[in-house]
């Protein structure tokens, strides 16, 4: 132990190599400070590792320089009609406001690159303020073999979203590997992709390309490594220690034991939440408390509980702000676990698909966003079982789309049959039965469903009614790019739950990211950001990258805010 009771000592500890709290190791640095990340798993990159990799930040610079052109005043009377009992926040005003400047500078200062999603309609646009594109931006495809032998440090993505055992695609790859045989073009990046793959297996576990979230974290831990950061793996934290009414460092826990550490400037929280703590579960989620998590096993609380040990206020309990959402799929793996496919964008908008709950109703527009979907099943199950609910569409749907874990061009359903993902039947009577579900009520279902297909109309839940829904459906289906008719055997049931790909309740904290106590004032030393700071977004979901937007940007100013004390 080093002298005074310290075993090591530095200007800022950072808890968490997620998204943000890489952001704020990178940062502190680059301002001059002497920074120590430590990261609980053996691998960087949390839940951000396996996520899209998309950041909302409205007004950013990338979407304006591409012609997509975005106001700052829009932003604010989108979230200000979105965030109905939110009251008001100098976060999000914060947020709005310096959001484009710390992407700038991350730019200008790190391996970091974005560009612009293009259109990318808002969740809600159908409120005042909501945009059509601009708001939206994805990391640049990141080279993994710059990292050499740390390249194993990079969380993978889940595994049913890599092909070939190892190779990840972004959108734009699966447009162009499905259309393959349509132009030159596509063959020839289609050809590129696996050659690449087919190299990179000769040295690595994986494919090295990286995109998604991947791309993200993968920018975000060369910067560290060529700023000569240090993150200490197998490292938790345990606890905060206080000196005269401030954070004067943290005791961290290791293979070896507890090490105390000194902080001249603060400790930042980062760890990423508390999705698989299950007493903040229960106080945060609404019921039935769901029982799957796209979050990763490490993130059970530890910088809530710490930040809560010293005297900061957690979001008030309530259900509301428990979780961002997305319906997941069960997956059968060949070593008899079960992986969670979220059924984000590919398949529930397209034309050809209802959602029905335990009666064979239809209770949600199955084309609004994964959160909202999740949200109707959530109000649906007050007065009808509709956790789980099913997909239910036909052969030549899943022909054409896929569905969740099964990819488009899949003619043969057999294996997935066998192994429990799906249930088939020839008729609907059949499939009623399989699933446990009445046979009138799930004909008549589809029988109105198919009438409105027919029409191009949905007057039960408007599918195809918003920039959204079409978006994400087939533009060369008519009349509705959302709504197609279940028709041809055999008919699929595939079973959806609820799971949270991030938590929303956290620690509260101001516009500097700085934690504040029970009388909303701020702790000295003490900052959050990403998953353990109590979201600004108040348990709604404005956009693609709700979670990553915000996490980027309150980590730059906790560092930047910790660099001037």
């Amino acid at each position: 132990m080093a002298k005074n009771g310290w075993d090591r000592e530095v200007d800022l500890l950072v808890a968490g190599a997620g998204p943000g709290g890489m952001t704020a190791g990178l940062v502190a640095a680059l301002e001059g400070l002497d920074v120590l990340i430590c990261e609980k798993s053996e691998q960087v990159g949390g839940t951000g590792a396996t996520s899209a990799g998309t950041l909302w930040i409205p007004n950013n610079t990338q979407s304006r320089d591409a012609g997509y052109p975005d106001s700052a005043d829009d932003a604010a009377a989108y979230l200000d009609a979105l965030i109905i009992d939110g009251g008001a926040d100098e976060r999000r005003t914060t947020f709005i406001a310096d959001g484009p400047r710390v992407i700038d500078d991350l730019v200008a200062r790190t391996e970091l690159s974005f560009v612009a999603c293009g259109p990318h309609p808002d969740y809600r646009n159908n409120l005042p303020g909501a945009a059509i594109a601009g708001r939206a931006i994805i990391p640049e495809v990141f080279d993994g073999r710059l990292l050499d032998r740390d390249f194993v440090r990079i969380r993978p993505p889940i595994n049913e979203f890599m092909l070939l055992g190892g190779m990840m695609v972004a959108k734009n790859d699966i447009v162009r590997l499905l259309g393959r045989w349509k132009n030159v073009g596509n063959f020839t990046h289609t050809v590129k992709l696996l050659l690449r793959y087919f190299v990179d297996r000769l040295k690595f576990t994986r494919g090295t390309r990286l995109v998604m979230g991947n791309a993200l974290i993968g920018r975000l831990f060369y910067s560290l490594k060529q700023n000569d950061v240090p993150i200490h793996f197998g490292e938790a934290l345990e606890d905060l220690l206080m000196s005269e009414g401030r954070i004067a460092g943290a005791m961290l826990k290791t293979k070896d034991g507890l090490l105390r550490v000194r902080t001249r400037r603060g400790v930042v929280l980062a760890t990423g939440g508390f999705a698989h703590n299950q007493a903040m579960r229960e106080t945060y989620m609404p019921a039935p408390v769901p029982i799957h998590s796209m979050v990763v096993a490490e993130n059970t609380g530890d910088g809530l509980s710490a930040g809560k040990r010293a005297g900061a206020a957690l979001a008030p309990p309530t259900d509301r702000y428990g979780g961002l959402w997305t319906p997941i799929s069960r997956v059968p793996r060949n070593d008899g676990t079960k992986g969670l496919y979220p059924h984000i964008i590919l398949d529930r908008a397209k034309p050809g698909l209802i959602a029905v709950n335990a009666e064979g109703r239809r209770f949600v527009n199955e084309a609004v966003s994964y959160h909202d979907f999740v949200e109707g099943m959530f109000s649906a199950h007050k007065s009808s079982p509709s956790i789980p609910c099913q997909l239910i569409c036909d052969a030549q749907f899943i022909r054409k789309y896929g569905l969740g874990n099964i990819h488009p061009g899949t003619t043969n359903l057999n294996k997935f049959v066998r192994n429990g993902y799906i249930r088939t039947a020839p008729t609907l009577k059949a499939l009623a039965s399989a699933i446990n579900i009445d046979t009138q009520v799930l004909t008549e279902t589809i029988v109105r469903h198919n009438s409105f297909a027919v029409e191009g109309s949905d007057p039960d839940f408007g599918k195809g009614d918003t920039e959204l829904n079409r978006f994400n459906g087939d533009p060369d289906h008519r009349p509705n790019p959302c709504l197609g008719p279940i028709e041809t055997q055999p008919f699929v049931a595939l079973e959806i739950w609820p799971a949270e790909l991030a938590c929303s309740a956290g620690l509260e904290t101001d516009a500097d990211s700085r934690v504040l106590d029970q009388e909303s004032a701020p702790i000295p030393g003490l900052y959050a950001c990403g998953n353990d700071m109590n979201s600004i977004m108040a348990g709604t979901y404005p956009g693609p990258g709700t979670t990553l937007g915000p996490a980027i940007v309150f980590a730059h100013r906790a560092a930047t805010h910790a660099a001037k004390q």
